[in-house]
Parts: structure tokens; C-alpha cells; sequence
């Protein structure tokens, strides 16, 4: 392997998918999203990139671990239980899975994302 496996967020050319979530998950809003994959590795359980979402809100449900950096925007995380983490630019943290709850974005925001997928047992 060399220098030009390197994956360079800056200078790649991803294109972004567009998506929405599944009409049933939205709780608010039209929460319009995209996602730029960056990289998956070979074995399908890792992977990053970069996500934007619109306002509005819907229901999660990590079965990825997640780790997150927010880049713009506010968002709220709660859990099934109805307590919030408010996130902000510069923001850094992990959705471990397992984590039920739902994402509200209050102003579009965007983030930068490492996901691994834990392989059945």
C-alpha cells in the first residue's frame, strides 16, 4: 500500500447521495439529507465521511457505533427517554449502538463521521 490510499476528505470528489429519511421515522419538518462516503473499507464495516441534514426531526436507531464531529449546525440528540445533548459546531462524541432515541436538526448541520459496524455474533 501507498501514499495514494490515503483518503483526503479535502480533496476528494464524492459525489453526495441525496436521501430523506423513511416517511414512518419522521417526527417533524422535511428533513432532507445527503452524505458524501468518503471511505468503506473492504470487509464493509468501517466507514466515513461527510453528512449534511435539514431541519426537522426523526427517530434513530444505531446498530453502527458513530463517531461524530460536528462541522456547522445545531442538532439535538435524546434517547428513548426524552433526555437531550444539544450539538454544536466543534462538538465531538460517540453514538455507541444500541442507541435508540431521535436526531432533531434545528439548524442544518453537517458533520464529519467514522461508523463501524459490528460484525453478528
Amino acid at each position: 500500500m501507498n501514499i495514494q490510499a490515503i483518503v483526503d476528505f479535502a480533496a476528494t470528489t464524492t459525489a453526495a447521495e441525496h436521501y430523506r429519511p423513511a416517511a414512518e421515522k419522521v417526527l417533524k419538518g422535511d428533513p432532507e439529507q445527503n452524505v458524501r462516503n468518503h471511505y468503506a473499507s473492504p470487509c464493509g464495516q468501517f466507514a466515513s465521511g461527510v453528512w449534511e441534514g435539514a431541519v426537522g426531526q426523526w427517530t434513530v436507531n444505531y446498530t453502527e457505533h458513530e463517531y461524530c464531529e460536528i462541522l456547522q449546525g445545531v442538532s439535538v440528540l435524546r434517547d428513548a427517554d426524552g433526555n437531550a445533548k444539544t450539538l454544536r459546531t466543534g462538538d465531538r462524541f460517540v453514538i455507541p449502538a444500541g442507541f435508540k432515541g431521535t436526531w432533531e436538526v434545528l439548524e442544518t448541520t453537517r458533520k464529519v463521521y467514522v461508523m463501524f459496524e459490528q460484525a453478528a455474533s
